[in-house]
């Protein structure tokens, strides 16, 4: 349950950066680099949130358990991307899976840094 509550933190996480990243485009008229580099941040915070919550919930082996829930984050986003026929091509796949599963691990591993452990 405790993964399941790490996604959904992760996931509404995303929705609301990307509200505000949608809030900046039309505000000041973000060019397609920018908004690219903010989608790219959104999926590692959203990531490094889940990692973090799982690495809090676990005792031991918190790295693996952020890099499991950042490639489920990325499973999910990319099942929905590829059912809507949305995405940037296969480039943006591993550029995706990267940053998901890179941002769960550091996650993961800031839970036992603030844990002391």
């Amino acid at each position: 349950m405790a993964w399941l509550l790490s996604l959904l933190a992760g996931y509404v996480l995303t929705g609301v950066l990307l509200c505000a990243l949608a809030f900046l485009l039309y505000r000041f008229s973000l060019n397609a680099e920018m908004v690219g580099a903010g989608i790219d941040l959104i999926y590692f915070l959203a990531t490094f949130l889940a990692g973090f919550l799982t690495g809090r919930k676990g005792k031991s082996r918190r790295c693996l358990r952020g890099l499991v829930i950042g490639c489920a984050y990325f499973l999910i986003l990319a099942v929905l991307s590829m059912a809507t026929g949305l995405g940037n091509g296969i480039s943006g796949f591993w550029t995706a899976l990267l940053l998901c599963a890179a941002g769960g691990m550091a996650g993961g591993m800031a839970s036992g840094l603030i844990a002391g452990k």
